[in-house]
């Protein structure tokens, strides 16, 4: 009896020890804002975790050399920039083609006025062809300003990332070293 006794007391033991370390803290917490998952593997109690995630944050932004929040501003701030540019680029070609006319009004008048002595005809033509001419470099112009906009504004992003990234991995070393099992 009094072995059942001690097993009976074994089991409940053992079963409030499994159930304090699978029990989640409640609520948000530093590392859940990152997208990073963190579980207690030795019966950590909320206020614990909390206090080693800020302790690890710290570790983690000094060896990383970055800061995840300000990284995720200045990606935010990036994106906008480019954005504008490529709203820019495409705008930039606008009066492209009044002014390709003006110069090939100009041109046709002259080239008109020599070949058959009607320079308004030869102006009319000039102004025509360089008005579509214009309008197709410009538009030229633009797509390839747009796209190294993008380009650029890709590359920024993906440094970004892997700022991020490195900082994710800091944390989770730091983390896992306090016995937690960390996902992201």
């Amino acid at each position: 009896m009094r072995d059942a006794c001690f097993a009976l007391v074994g089991c409940l033991l053992s079963a409030g020890v499994a159930y304090a370390q699978t029990a989640p803290p409640s609520g948000k917490t530093l590392a859940s804002t990152m997208n990073v998952y963190v579980f207690p593997q030795s019966g950590q109690a909320a206020d614990k975790q909390s206090t080693d995630e800020a302790d690890c944050y710290t570790w983690a932004t000094t060896n990383a050399g970055v800061d995840p929040f300000a990284l995720q501003k200045q990606a935010s701030a990036q994106q906008q920039q480019t954005q504008a540019q490529v709203q820019q680029a495409k705008g930039a070609g606008q009066g492209a083609g009044a002014k390709g006319a003006l110069g090939g009004a100009a041109a046709g008048a002259l080239i008109g006025e020599v070949a058959n002595g009607n320079a308004s005809q030869g102006a009319a033509w000039g102004a025509a062809l360089g008005a579509v001419g214009a309008r197709r470099h410009a538009k030229e112009r633009s797509q390839e300003a747009a796209a190294s906009a993008e380009q650029s504004g890709a590359a920024k992003q993906q440094a970004t990332a892997e700022q991020i990234e490195n900082f994710k991995k800091a944390f989770s070393v730091c983390l896992e070293a306090k016995q937690y099992l960390v996902k992201y």
